[in-house]
């Protein structure tokens, strides 16, 4: 894939309409490259002119300021923000709610100022614009589908609509689970969690949320972060469900749900 950077494009005098933050997840986790490939897709078959910082980008600083490194968290910002308003961006969009919630809350008092907004957004507009068309009968017609919401998402931003608007243009059935929107469990990850061990306890958190959502009987479990995803593919993995249940990026259903033009 070809995947414009924002120094060709701005070698070129030319601006993008937005910046694809792919964070750490995105860029060198496996199973999370392919949700950035996902949503690179879709805006190639939206023809939408989007670039990305590339070797440019740092990790956002997240998971150090959670740990308490304060210190490391504000060398990292300010060199993206420094980088960011390089370039005058000014519209961001991410598929990681650590990176949206930094960006968008966090690097303002540091003076980085932008319009970020999340993926599951984002792929709202476009559906909603027409920009996206949804395949009839598609893969997912009549398949029981639940969402688990991630905390910096959901409890930390308020965004509980958008992803679920897009699950329900499929044509799936939306299941929730007991402990959904603001009452939803952390899948574990969070707060810098994903990069140490656990306390001591009697089970694993991501093990009791998995199996909330697998009473659910859903032949997919929808995610909108890549820390959600793996700490979920893992409880599957655990129960030994992987042949019953998939756990999918919203990009990726999209992706694979959508028409593209010429087909």
């Amino acid at each position: 894939m070809h995947v414009p950077t924002a120094a060709e494009i701005f070698a070129n005098g030319e601006t993008p309409e937005i910046l694809f933050w792919v964070g750490c997840a995105g860029s060198f986790d496996q199973r999370a490259q392919k949700i950035t490939r996902a949503f690179t897709q879709i805006l190639d078959a939206t023809q939408i002119k989007y670039a990305i910082l590339g070797k440019e980008e740092m990790c956002t600083g997240d998971p150090v300021r959670r740990a308490g490194n304060e210190f490391m968290f504000q060398m990292m910002a300010y060199q993206n923000i420094q980088i960011l308003n390089n370039y005058g961006i000014k519209k961001i969009v991410t598929a990681c709610p650590h990176c949206f919630n930094t960006i968008k809350n966090e690097y303002p008092e540091l003076g980085g100022n932008y319009e970020v907004i999340h993926h599951t957004t984002f792929l709202q507009q476009l559906i909603n614009e027409g920009k996206i068309k949804i395949k009839e009968g598609g893969d997912f017609k009549g398949r029981k589908i639940t969402y688990h919401d991630s905390c910096y998402l959901g409890r930390a931003n308020d965004i509980y609509e958008a992803p679920r608007k897009v699950l329900e243009m499929l044509d799936a059935e939306l299941v929730e689970m007991k402990r959904c929107r603001s009452k939803g469990l952390c899948c574990g990850a969070g707060g810098a969690q994903m990069f140490k061990e656990e306390e001591k306890g009697t089970q694993r958190i991501n093990i009791e949320r998995t199996q909330e959502a697998l009473e659910t009987n859903p032949a997919y479990i929808a995610a909108a972060c890549p820390f959600c995803n793996t700490m979920l593919t893992d409880g599957v993995k655990n129960a030994e469900k992987e042949g019953d249940t998939k756990v999918l990026d919203i990009a990726e259903i999209v992706a694979a749900s959508m028409e593209v033009k010429g087909n």
